[in-house]
């Protein structure tokens, strides 16, 4: 009988092997430095090479715009400047824009393992001031990249100058004329605030040629960068200051509902997020030419984009702006399959991960299915007693990307230390885990193990830290700070990750 052999490529496991990849989350922010907070400098490049070393593919990221109060990536002043905070003094001083004596001893904190963002937004601006000082005494030319981001760039520099002339107040709270962006207004302090615009203008050239040097080094040698946008924008950015009409404001321009979501089974009130939600119609109307440009952008930053509540494009909940909870909002249809259609159409290099975690619907992953975009699987999720979970591993699909946790997630050390003892009891069964192995490392090895095409960990568990390292608890302040010490990313870390990675088939 002659032997039928399936050439479908689909079976081939060679060529599926090819498609399995695995990268580590850790935001710039993280990054080890002596000057209180990561940067697109030495360390940057050294963290390339851990990657390198340990055989993985992708370096995933928090969103990168510069962070508003609360200091969350993912509330930004703008949806396409860069975080000033990032920009590298030891790069100024190569080029001749700083001297070591104006920043080796000034204080941006003691604390090597957290981030003092107070300490940072006086201390750091003020060293970046000096050598904007500098670039304008040796006559600093703008105008080739004014021009090449003149969609947004003169904007955004006019809303920050306004943010320092008014004291840092909130937009909404300007005089009535430039909140409103009357003409003669704007032409007003255009010319009244032309020196500070020329700051912002500094830092964004600065902060755009730093990153994209480092990314070139990052992709020469074989690593991509996973980059994150937000669906929605903050409510005091240049977004909605600027492009009002894309969403749902009054006659003074103030938002009349907001995002969040419903009541559920862990939260009674729901989630009042507060960031104002999109006019789809007025979008629509004008070929979604804002969010064209806002991915175009992030795609000329990012080799791949996770996009944040993914959900909120089938469908979203809007609560009215003057509510104190979001309990009594409503669905709303969002634009779907049309979007994403007028998206790909566009952008023909598109290439996205859906985080379509927390309330699905049949619809939300029926959208998700006609984007072909993969979906997000979590494996501290998994583990409950009671009934079989879609993120148990042998659950996940090829077109996933399957994730230990997420900057929302406890690290897994902080999980496994939190959890009922009955979701422990499971997960050691499921695994096998055990303590020569060490248990974090058997979870890891459940994600690397995986069918899913990507496998990405957060660096906190690949060292084992406990909760003082969690970058994010949902509605608490004071997130955001964990940074890694630079003693903790070791040869020998890189070869045990590049180990795991090998006998998963997930190498380079």
């Amino acid at each position: 009988m002659e032997e039928h052999i399936n050439k479908n490529d689909e079976y081939n496991y060679k060529k599926v092997n090819k498609l399995r990849e695995s990268g580590i989350i850790m935001h710039i922010t993280s990054l080890p430095s002596k000057y209180g907070i990561g940067t697109f400098g030495k360390a940057a490049y050294d963290f390339v090479d851990f990657l390198k070393d340990a055989n993985q593919k992708y370096w995933q990221v928090l969103p990168l715009g510069p962070t508003t109060y609360g200091d969350s990536p993912y509330q930004s002043y703008s949806s396409f400047a860069g975080n000033p905070y990032f920009i590298d003094f030891d790069i100024l001083k190569d080029i001749g824009l700083l001297e070591l004596e104006d920043y080796e001893n000034v204080n941006f904190g003691h604390n090597e393992e957290e981030v003092d963002y107070s300490l940072i937004y006086n201390n750091k601006m003020d060293v970046l001031r000096k050598a904007f000082n500098r670039a304008r005494k040796l006559n600093w030319d703008y105008s080739e990249f004014l021009e090449e981001n003149k969609e947004w760039i003169y904007d955004y520099a006019l809303f920050m100058a306004l943010k320092e002339y008014f004291n840092g107040v909130s937009w909404i709270n300007w005089d009535n004329d430039i909140k409103l962006r009357e003409e003669k207004a704007v032409e007003h302090y255009r010319e009244k605030l032309s020196k500070e615009m020329e700051f912002h203008y500094f830092l964004q050239l600065n902060f755009f040629k730093q990153y994209e040097e480092l990314k070139k080094y990052a992709n020469d040698n074989g690593i991509k960068i996973i980059g994150d946008l937000p669906i929605y924008v903050a409510p005091d950015s240049c977004d909605i200051w600027v492009d009002y009409r894309y969403f749902k404001v009054d006659e003074n321009h103030e938002p009349i509902t907001v995002g969040g979501c419903p009541p559920d089974d862990f939260t009674e009130d729901g989630q009042l997020w507060g960031n104002p939600v999109y006019n789809w119609k007025a979008l629509r109307d004008d070929g979604y030419k804002w969010w064209i440009k806002r991915m175009k952008i992030n795609m000329k930053l990012f080799d791949k984009i996770r996009i944040d509540h993914f959900r909120g494009f089938e469908s979203f909940w809007e609560i009215p702006s003057d509510h104190e909870t979001a309990k009594n909002g409503k669905w709303t249809k969002g634009p779907a399959e049309e979007f994403f259609g007028k998206l790909k159409e566009e952008i023909p290099n598109l290439d996205v991960i859906a985080e379509d975690l927390g309330y699905m619907t049949k619809e939300v992953t029926a959208l998700r299915e006609y984007t072909g975009f993969p979906g997000m699987k979590i494996l501290q999720f998994a583990f409950s007693p009671y009934d079989e979970s879609d993120y148990l591993p042998h659950n996940v699909e090829r077109n996933w990307v399957m994730y230990t946790g997420t900057h929302d997630n406890e690290t897994l050390t902080s999980w496994l230390e939190n959890s009922p003892k009955e979701t422990i009891d499971y997960a050691v069964d499921y695994l096998k885990l055990n303590k020569e192995e060490g248990y974090e490392w058997g979870l890891i090895r459940g994600v690397w193990s995986s069918v899913a095409n990507l496998a990405i960990a957060q660096m906190q568990d690949f060292l084992c830290l406990g909760e003082f390292s969690r970058m994010n608890k949902p509605g608490t302040l004071g997130n955001w700070k964990w940074r890694v010490k630079s003693n903790m990313l070791t040869k020998d870390l890189a070869d045990k990750i590049a180990g795991l990675t090998k006998l998963y088939s997930r190498n380079r």
